[in-house]
């Protein structure tokens, strides 16, 4: 079996602080560091602590990004799932192999984390992130 791992369940939302009121204060969730905005993702972005994962929250801050199209479409909620893996180049490589449909066809590099993107309709409708394990 292959050495994946859960890194965390993003959920998209109108309003940050909104969410964060509910996540935070309602539920108690601890949060995992500071806002971040991904100026060149069109987001800004909350961690939030989940077990041995996390939970991200994430706001469009762009009406042209690809999540403001998407809460425009389905509203809010879960956006996507992120999985780690050992070495994201040879897991690409492999989903490649075997046909699946990815979003990034080579890894992208945000705060010294490798990541890419699996299509949807590659994994039974749902995005799928992958990190690599640092």
């Amino acid at each position: 079996m292959p050495d994946i791992s859960l890194n965390h369940l993003a959920v998209v939302v109108d309003n940050l602080n909104d969410a964060l009121g509910f996540w935070c204060g309602a539920l108690g969730l601890e949060r995992a560091g500071t806002t971040q905005s991904i100026t060149g993702e069109g987001v800004d972005v909350a961690f939030l602590n989940l077990g041995d994962s996390r939970l991200e929250l994430i706001q469009p801050t762009a009406d042209d990004s690809g999540v403001a199209r998407y809460l425009a479409r389905r509203g809010p909620g879960l956006h996507h799932f992120c999985l780690e893996v050992p070495d994201l180049d040879n897991m690409l490589q492999a989903l490649r192999d075997s046909g699946v449909e990815l979003i990034n066809e080579v890894a992208r590099e945000r705060d010294g984390r490798r990541y890419a993107f699996v299509h949807p309709a590659s994994a039974s409708g749902v995005l799928l992130e992958l990190y690599e394990r640092m």
